[in-house]
C-alpha cells in the first residue's frame, strides 16, 4: 500500500515511451477537474478505437445529443421506470466530469463511445438495499448514477485510506496535491510567472482543454506519462480491494460483472485498443480475469422493469456534498474554475471574487486581489502545499477581502465555490409530452427556469401576468414546485401576488410523474383536482382544493370539487371542520371576483357553511381545556376574517354578518366560555364597532375582578389584547383598559403570580418594541385623572379628547375607493 500510494503521489515515468497494450482501464474520481485532464491527456495519446464509459447503456441513442451546439454543461442524464416516474435515477455530468470529457472526445473524433454500466432497467427494479449496503432507486434519496465510487462508506473510504497512508489528515487535501495540481505530464506547475505568484502552463488548473473538454492533439501527450497515473492507481486500489473487499457494496458486483461482460464483446469487435472510463473502485474487477459463464450467473434472475431515459439540465448546487442529490464534492464553482482556466487559477479566483464582491456594493481594490493572492501563496507554502488550495484561498479571501467577517464569505462561497450554473439541454432530447407543454408555455410566457432564487411581482389585472399566475399555481397542484407564494404586496383580495422562483433538477422527476395525469398542464392539473376531490375525506381539504381550482384557473375541474364539498358539508356535523373550511371558501370567492370565475355556486355553500357555524359555534366553546380554547380561538379569529369577505353581497350576506355579531356577543358574555374566547370575541367586535368602548371596559373589568381566577383572567387578557394584532395599541390609546390591567396585576397575590407569568410574557411578547416601550412609560407615569372612571371627558396624556369626526369624514371616501365598496348616499351619515 504505502508503495502504491507513492508511486500515485509520483509517478516516474521515462521521457517517451510506447503505451502500454489495451483496454486501457482509466479509473477517475467522479467530477474530479484533474481525473477529467488525465483522461483527456490518455485519450489523446492512445487513440484509441471505441470508448466505453461507466453509465447505463440505455442512454447510448441519447449520446450524440452531448455534441449539440444547445448542450451546455452540467446536465445529467435521467432514468425512470414508466411506470413509477418515482423511482429515478441520475447521472450527473459537469464540464470537468471525466465522462463527460470522454464522451465529447469521442463524439469530437468520431470514435464509437457506448456506455457499460448495469443497464437502468435492473438497478430501478432493485429495491433498496438495507442502510450501507449499496444505493437507493428512489428519487428523493440519492440514486445509484450519482453515487461517486470514492464516497464513504461503513467499511471503506478509499480517498481516505490513501490519504492517510501518505500522511495526510484530509483526504480532499491530498486529492488535491497529487492530482488537482498536477499536470498530465505529472509534476507540479511552479512556473511564478511575471508576479511571482502564477502557475505556469504546467499547472494543476492548465486544462488540456476548452471548457467541453473535448479538443487535444494526440502528437502533444506522452503515451507512457498519460497512462502511468492510471496505472498508480489501478494499483492502489487492487491493494485496497484486497484489503476491503466489495467495501460492503455488494451490488458492485452485480454491477461489475455487467462492466465485463461489455468489455468482452467490445474487443471482440475492435480489439484491444479499447478505453474504459469507469470509477477508479471498480478498475481491479475490471481486470481480474473471470469466466463469462461466472459473470452471467452473477446477472441471472435480476428483476426488471421498463425504463426510459432523457438528459435534464443539472446544477452545480446539485453536484455539492450539502445539496439533496450529493455527488461526492463540495466546491463544483472551484473545480470547474480549475478545469476551464488555462493558467494562473488562484489570480482569476481572486478576480471573479472581486468581482462578485463589488456587485454587492463592497468596497474591494485591485490591491485586495494582490494582497489576497500573496497571502493564499504564503499560506500554501507554510502549509506544505505544492500550491495554494481552496482552503488557503478561501482563508485569503476572508482575511484580504471580507475584512475576517463570514457573512460576505457565505455569498463567495454559494455564489461562486458551489455556484448556481444551470444546464440547458437541446430541444431535440427526449420528454414526456408534460415536459414538452411546459416548456413551451414558459417560452410563451417568458418564464425561464434558472436555479438561482429570484422572486416575482405578479399583477392579475394583465393576461401575462395572470397566466403566469395559473401556471404556477398548476404546477404547485402537481407537486411541481417551481415557485412558492411569498408575502409581498399581495393580500387577500387583491389583485397581485409575489412567487419566489427556483428551478431544481428534481423538478424533472416531478414533471415525469405528473405526466400521468395529462398531455398537457391544464389537462393534467385538471385530472389531478378532480381526483383528489374523489379521495379528499376532510372538509377542510376539499374547501382548500376549490381554492387551489380557482387560483389556477380549472373550471372543468369545479364541478366535481363542488359536488365533492356538498355532499361532505352536509354530513359534516363538526364545527371546528365547518370552521376550517370556511376562510378557504371565502379566499376563493375573492380570488374569483379578481379572475372574472363564476363563483356562485361556490358562494352558496359558502353561506351555508357559515349559518351552521352561527349555530354550531357557542356550545362549542364551553368545557374546552386550554390547547382546546387556544385552537378554538384561531377558528374563531378565521371565521370572523372569512365572513368579512363574504359580506360584500345583498341581503343575505348582510344578514349573515348581523347573525355573527350576534354570535360574538354571546360569547363575550357567557361565563363557561373559556376566557380567552371571550376576550378575543370582546376585541372583534370592538374592532368593528359593533361594541362600545365603555361596554367593552366592563367586560374587562368583571374577567379581571377579584373573584376571578388568577389564571382565567390572564386567559381573557391574552384574548383581548394578545398577539401582533394591535392589542398593544389598543392599551396605549384607551388608558382606561390600561388602568383595569394595571390594577389587576397589582393586586395578584405574590403565590400565583407566578402561575399567570407564561400567559402574560406571551400575551406582551408579541408587541412592537415601540409598542411595550410607550406601554411601560404610561405606567411608569401612572393613570390620568379620572381614567379609572371611565371619565370620558379626559384625555389621556399625549393624545386627543375623542374622535375628530371632520378628519375621519375626511379619509373615509379614500378608504372605500380602496375597499371596492360604493360611496355612501349623500344625506346617510350622521
Amino acid at each position: 500500500m504505502p508503495n502504491a500510494s507513492a508511486r500515485l503521489a509520483a509517478p516516474a515515468v521515462p521521457a517517451a515511451s510506447a503505451p502500454p497494450a489495451g483496454p486501457w482501464l482509466l479509473g477517475v474520481r467522479h467530477h474530479g477537474p484533474g481525473s477529467a485532464r488525465a483522461v483527456l491527456a490518455a485519450l489523446a495519446a492512445a487513440r484509441p478505437a471505441a470508448v466505453l464509459i461507466e453509465g447505463p447503456p440505455e442512454a447510448d441513442a441519447l449520446l450524440p445529443l452531448a455534441a449539440d451546439p444547445a448542450m451546455r454543461p452540467p446536465v445529467a442524464l435521467l432514468a425512470h421506470a414508466v411506470d413509477d416516474p418515482g423511482r429515478a435515477s441520475f447521472w450527473p455530468m459537469a464540464a470537468f466530469s471525466p465522462e463527460w470529457v470522454a464522451l465529447r472526445w469521442a463524439l469530437d473524433h468520431g470514435v464509437p463511445v457506448r456506455f457499460i454500466d448495469l443497464p437502468a432497467a435492473h438497478s430501478l427494479a432493485i429495491e433498496a438495499p438495507a442502510p450501507g449496503a449499496g444505493e437507493t432507486p428512489r428519487a428523493e434519496e440519492e440514486p445509484p448514477g450519482e453515487r461517486a465510487e470514492d464516497e464513504v462508506t461503513p467499511a471503506v473510504d478509499p480517498i481516505r485510506v490513501l490519504a492517510e497512508t501518505a500522511g495526510y489528515d484530509d483526504p480532499e487535501r491530498w486529492w488535491e496535491d497529487v492530482v488537482e495540481h498536477r499536470s498530465p505530464g505529472g509534476t507540479t506547475g511552479t512556473d511564478s510567472g511575471d508576479s511571482g505568484t502564477g502557475t505556469g502552463d504546467g499547472s494543476g488548473a492548465t486544462g488540456a482543454a476548452g471548457g467541453d473538454g473535448a479538443t487535444g492533439a494526440g502528437d502533444e501527450y506522452d503515451p507512457g506519462a498519460s497512462l502511468a497515473p492510471f496505472a498508480a492507481l489501478a494499483e492502489a486500489m487492487g491493494a485496497l480491494r484486497e484489503a476491503y473487499g466489495d467495501g460492503d457494496r455488494p451490488r458492485d458486483a452485480v454491477r461489475e460483472a455487467y462492466m465485463r461482460i461489455q468489455l468482452r464483446t467490445a474487443r471482440k469487435e475492435f480489439g484491444g485498443a479499447v478505453a474504459v472510463v469507469c470509477g477508479a473502485w471498480h478498475v481491479p474487477a475490471l481486470a481480474a480475469r473471470t469466466t463469462l459463464a461466472a459473470d452471467r450467473a452473477l446477472l441471472k434472475g435480476l428483476p426488471k422493469v421498463k425504463a426510459e431515459l432523457t438528459w435534464v439540465p443539472w446544477t452545480h448546487d446539485r453536484l455539492a456534498r450539502h445539496s439533496g442529490y450529493g455527488a461526492g464534492i463540495d466546491a463544483p464553482g472551484w473545480y470547474g474554475h480549475l478545469f476551464d482556466v488555462p493558467d494562473r487559477p488562484i489570480e482569476r479566483w481572486m478576480t471573479k471574487v472581486a468581482g462578485l464582491l463589488r456587485a454587492e456594493d463592497r468596497s474591494v481594490s485591485t490591491a485586495h486581489v494582490i494582497e489576497a493572492v500573496r497571502l493564499a501563496e504564503t499560506l500554501a507554502a507554510l502549509r506544505g502545499r505544492p500550491l495554494a488550495g481552496l482552503g488557503e484561498t478561501t482563508d485569503a479571501v476572508q482575511a484580504v477581502m471580507c475584512e475576517g467577517s463570514d457573512v460576505p464569505l457565505a455569498l463567495v462561497q454559494d455564489r461562486l465555490i458551489v455556484g448556481e450554473s444551470l444546464g440547458e439541454v437541446p430541444d431535440s432530447a427526449p420528454a414526456v409530452p408534460l415536459q414538452r407543454d411546459l416548456t413551451r408555455t414558459q417560452r410563451t410566457l417568458r418564464l425561464k427556469p434558472e436555479a438561482a432564487e429570484r422572486e416575482l411581482g405578479l399583477d392579475l389585472r394583465k393576461d401575462t401576468d395572470a397566466a403566469r399566475s395559473r401556471l404556477l399555481h398548476r404546477l404547485r397542484l402537481l407537486d411541481v414546485r417551481w415557485g412558492e407564494p411569498v408575502e409581498g404586496r399581495s393580500g387577500t383580495g387583491t389583485f397581485r401576488e409575489s412567487w419566489r422562483l427556483s428551478w431544481q433538477p428534481e423538478l424533472s422527476v416531478r414533471v415525469a410523474e405528473a405526466g400521468m395525469w395529462g398531455t398537457t398542464v391544464l389537462t393534467a392539473a385538471t385530472a389531478k383536482a378532480e381526483s383528489l376531490a374523489r379521495e379528499a375525506t376532510a372538509l377542510a381539504g376539499i374547501t382548500a382544493l376549490a381554492e387551489r381550482c380557482l387560483l389556477a384557473g380549472l373550471p372543468d375541474a369545479l364541478p366535481a370539487v363542488m359536488r365533492a364539498l356538498a355532499d361532505r358539508a352536509a354530513l359534516d356535523a363538526d364545527v371546528g371542520h365547518l370552521a376550517d373550511a370556511l376562510p378557504a371558501l371565502a379566499r376563493a370567492l375573492r380570488y374569483g371576483d379578481v379572475r372574472s370565475t363564476d363563483t356562485a355556486a361556490l358562494a352558496e355553500v359558502a353561506a351555508g357553511l357559515a349559518e351552521r357555524i352561527c349555530v354550531g359555534l357557542p356550545p362549542a366553546c364551553t368545557g374546552l381545556d386550554a390547547d382546546g380554547a387556544e385552537a378554538l380561538r384561531r377558528q374563531v379569529e378565521a371565521v370572523h376574517g372569512a365572513i368579512g369577505l363574504l359580506d360584500s353581497g345583498p341581503a343575505r350576506a348582510e344578514r349573515l354578518r348581523d347573525r355573527w355579531d350576534a354570535v360574538l356577543h354571546k360569547l363575550a358574555a357567557r361565563d363557561t366560555v373559556a376566557g380567552v374566547i371571550r376576550g378575543r370575541a370582546a376585541r372583534l367586535l370592538l374592532d368593528e364597532g359593533r361594541l362600545a368602548e365603555d361596554e367593552a371596559a366592563r367586560l374587562m373589568g368583571l374577567a379581571l375582578s377579584p373573584g376571578t381566577p388568577p389564571a382565567d383572567a390572564a386567559a381573557w387578557i391574552e384574548g383581548f389584547a394578545g398577539g401582533a394584532s394591535g392589542g398593544g395599541m389598543l392599551l396605549v390609546y384607551d388608558e382606561r383598559l390600561l388602568t383595569l390591567v394595571d390594577a389587576w396585576l397589582a393586586g395578584i397575590p405574590a403565590d400565583r403570580f407566578t402561575d399567570v407569568l407564561p400567559l402574560l410574557r406571551r400575551t406582551f411578547s408579541a408587541y412592537e418594541p415601540a409598542v411595550r416601550r410607550t406601554l411601560g412609560e404610561l405606567v411608569r407615569r401612572g393613570p390620568a385623572a379620572g381614567a379609572a372612571r371611565g371619565d370620558a371627558g379626559r384625555s389621556a396624556g399625549g393624545f386627543g379628547p375623542g374622535l375628530d369626526r371632520g378628519r375621519a369624514d375626511a379619509v373615509e371616501p379614500v378608504l372605500r375607493l380602496l375597499l371596492g365598496r360604493p360611496p355612501e348616499p349623500a344625506g346617510a351619515a350622521g
